[in-house]
Formats: C-alpha cells, sequence, structure tokens
C-alpha cells in the first residue's frame, strides 16, 4: 500500500468541521496530485487536479464520488488513488477507446483527457463503482532496496540464518529479495544476472557484506494477489501511475518472478491470526524476521496495539538461540521519507537505522549502532 501523505493529509484534517461533499473530494484529489507531484508523476497530478477543478456529478461515479460523507473519510479511503486505478485498468486492457488515446505514452490537452475521462465514467459506470469499493493493492519492488540492508545488518549482528515472515506481503514480491541485485552505496550485492537490479541514491555509510541464508519465507494479507493470475497482476499494475513506465516494467518482472516460485506462499489471513502460528514455528539457530513496508498505517489503532503486543510477548521469550528481529519501514512524524526502524531480540536493541524514499529512490542509512558481525552456528 502507498503513501505516507494519506496519514499526514487525514491527521491534518482531523479537527476541521465536515464539508460539502463537492468539496471534500476536491481536496481529496489535490492532496493525491501533491504527493504524486513529490513522487514524480506529472501525468498523475495532471489527472488528480483535473478531476479536483472538474467533477461536478451527473452521472453514476461522479454521484458515487459525491456520497462520500466528508473530507477525512476521502482521504483516509484514498478514494483518488481508487478512481485513477480503475482509470489506468481500462487503459491496461484495451477497453475504452477514448480514455486509451489520451493516456500515456500520448499527450493530450486538459480538455481531451478530460472528455476521455467523462467517457470512461459513462461507458463502464458498473466497472468504477465495484473498484471504488475495493481497497488499492500495491507492492513496491524497489522497497526491497530498503529492507534488503537492513536484513544484512541483521545477518552481521547474529550469525543466524534467516527466517522471513512479511506482514501485508501483497502478491509476495519482496519475499524474493534475495534473487534481485543491488548497489547500495560503494557495494554490489546479489545476483548481477537478476532482470531486476536496484540502485537507490544513497547517503551514508555502506551496509554489511555478509552471506546470508534464507530457511523459511512466508507472508500474509487481507487479499494476497495471485502473481500468476493475469487479472490479478492487471488489477496490481493499474495502481502503477501510468507515465512510470519503469516501475510498471520492474513490476512486471518482479511479478513474473514471484509466480515461478511455487514454494513460497502469502496466505489470505489477518496478522493477528497468521503471526502467532508463525512465531511458535521457529526453528533453533535461527532469527526471525518480521518485516512490513508502508503498511501499519492501514490497521486499526487496535490492530496496530495488539500486533505490537504480540510481537514485543515474542520479543520477551527470544533466546540466544532463537532471537527475533522486527524490521518495519513506515511513516513516522518525520515529513522526509520514512523511518527503517530495527528492534532486535534478547538483547532488545531498537533503532532507526535509516530513512528513504517511499518509492526506494533513496536512502539515507546509518546502520546499527554498535552492531558486531555474528558467528555462523
Amino acid at each position: 500500500m502507498e503513501d505516507r501523505f494519506h496519514q499526514s493529509a487525514v491527521e491534518s484534517l482531523v479537527n476541521l468541521p465536515t464539508v460539502k461533499p463537492l468539496e471534500a473530494i476536491r481536496t481529496a484529489f489535490l492532496e493525491q496530485a501533491n504527493a504524486c507531484r513529490s513522487l514524480e508523476s506529472p501525468f498523475m497530478v495532471r489527472l488528480c487536479e483535473l478531476i479536483s477543478t472538474r467533477l461536478e456529478g451527473g452521472d453514476a461515479v461522479s454521484d458515487r464520488l459525491l456520497q462520500w460523507p466528508d473530507d477525512r473519510t476521502a482521504l483516509r479511503m484514498l478514494v483518488a488513488l481508487r478512481i485513477a486505478g480503475a482509470l489506468h485498468a481500462l487503459v491496461l486492457e484495451h477497453r475504452c477507446a477514448a480514455l486509451e488515446a489520451v493516456y500515456p505514452p500520448h499527450q493530450a490537452s486538459d480538455s481531451a483527457l478530460w472528455r476521455g475521462v467523462s467517457a470512461a465514467f459513462r461507458e463502464h459506470p458498473d466497472f468504477f463503482i465495484d473498484r471504488l469499493a475495493q481497497a488499492p493493492q500495491t507492492n513496491e519492488v524497489r522497497r526491497a532496496a530498503i529492507v534488503t540492508p537492513g536484513f544484512l545488518e541483521i545477518a552481521a549482528r547474529t550469525g543466524y540464518p534467516l527466517m522471513l515472515s512479511e506482514i501485508g506481503a501483497s502478491a509476495g514480491i519482496n519475499l524474493h529479495w534475495d534473487q534481485f541485485g543491488y548497489r547500495l552505496g560503494d557495494v554490489r550485492w546479489g545476483s548481477e544476472q537478476s532482470s531486476i537490479q536496484l540502485a537507490p541514491a544513497w547517503q551514508g555509510p555502506s551496509p554489511p557484506m555478509v552471506s546470508m541464508r534464507v530457511i523459511d519465507r512466508a507472508g500474509c494479507d487481507l487479499h494476497p494477489v495471485d502473481p500468476s493470475s493475469e487479472t490479478d497482476c492487471l488489477r496490481m499494475l493499474s495502481y502503477i501511475w501510468a507515465d512510470q513506465s519503469e516501475r510498471i516494467q520492474r513490476t512486471r518482472a518482479a511479478l513474473a518472478l514471484a509466480a515461478s516460485a511455487r514454494d513460497v506462499r502469502v496466505e489470505a489471513a489477518d496478522v493477528l491470526e497468521w503471526l502467532p502460528d508463525r512465531l511458535a514455528s521457529q526453528p533453533p539457530g535461527t532469527v526471525h524476521i518480521i518485516y512490513h513496508t508502508i503498511v501499519w498505517q492501514y490497521f486499526t489503532a487496535a490492530t496496530q496495539t495488539a500486533a505490537q503486543e504480540l510481537i514485543k510477548q515474542a520479543g520477551a521469550r527470544a533466546t540466544p538461540d532463537r532471537k527475533l528481529a522486527w524490521l518495519a519501514f513506515e511513516a513516522d512524524a518525520n515529513p522526509h521519507g520514512a523511518a527503517l526502524r530495527l528492534r532486535l531480540w534478547p538483547d532488545d536493541t531498537d533503532q532507526v537505522i535509516a530513512r528513504a524514499d517511499f518509492h526506494g529512490r533513496w536512502v539515507q542509512w546509518e546502520g546499527l549502532h554498535g552492531s558486531q558481525p555474528g558467528t555462523q552456528p
């Protein structure tokens, strides 16, 4: 799931009075435009600003949008991303010629683009209504270049093989991080032959270079994406912004890789149902890494509290022979990117080891202070 601006925008509007539905929707699309501007998608900026200024109602889709009760709900439910994803899906599936003609890579005036959007609304109202009822589903490949240095830190500190549990794994793309190639500052890690090569703009020291062995990996998601399903893959690709062709190509390659890995599973499960069994199944002589990327903000406060307590209790039970790590790349109070935070038990180390861009374009690395390479068991 995407991006911190949703959380900050919601929080900034919490104390505002309820506004008229049209104003609420316009605010939601303008906030999305601002986020897309910072994440280098000029087409999405145009699209969201256009919808914000020209949406008036009079068709089934516009009328449905105007039923969102207030600005806080519109922002929290990611209305703009739902509409943008539905529009892009029609283009990817070649279902609306008028819209496809004005979408990237084609160039079009604002008036022509709005005519294409309006045509899509008129021709496919049921499709939009259905997509408005579904939360966006994303899986950003470049976030692997943020968590992988974290895995390197954990492996260097513990010396143990890794057991991996990803929360909110979506299609499981980033469960296969060790099959990608990386340039992390001054060092390379991973496969130079991989079709997926990640090289974020790097600041700070290089992460430790150690070998890593994964003995088990799995993930959970409320609505996992099947990477072997063309329908599921198209839906995921639709939420990537249409003018970011490199992201689309990279995600296609990662989906194909995930589809070929039959032994790795993403289970349809709530984190509170799924994680206890994973915690109970850790073999000796391993470090169990629970990790997630831009997921936490979508949990309810009750789920956040319960999940945090579950992990902390497991940490209290960790031993030198069964270590536990919690690696979280999530938004925090700092507006500059998101924080990569590592907690490691049984010594209960707790540090922010990096800050990074939400889409993995840059990493400011600090590393785990005072970490020492472990001894392989």
